[in-house]
């Protein structure tokens, strides 16, 4: 250990960039997770409201029955199906 100039400084550069990088990973994951739970909620509240953010009420949730939605009807029976 002939050269050990610095010893002190570079660790305490090197722990400097560790505890930056983990400070500023933690603040990416969280921001994220924030910004998806916004999302999410925003999504819901519409649904769940959609006259006070802009729908009307006809534009909420719909059934996803097709007998209830009407956008699918079936038209083979089930044996015909596996067999095409």
């Amino acid at each position: 250990m002939r050269n050990s100039d610095g010893v002190f400084t570079n660790w305490g550069e090197a722990y400097g960039k560790f505890v930056e990088v983990f400070i500023d990973g933690h603040w990416w994951v969280v921001g994220d997770s924030l910004e998806n739970i916004g999302k999410t909620t925003k999504r819901l509240l519409v649904n769940a409201y959609p006259f006070l953010y802009g729908g009307s009420a006809s534009s909420g949730l719909r059934g996803s029955s097709p007998e209830t939605s009407g956008y699918a009807s079936p038209n083979k029976d089930i044996e015909q199906r596996f067999k095409d």
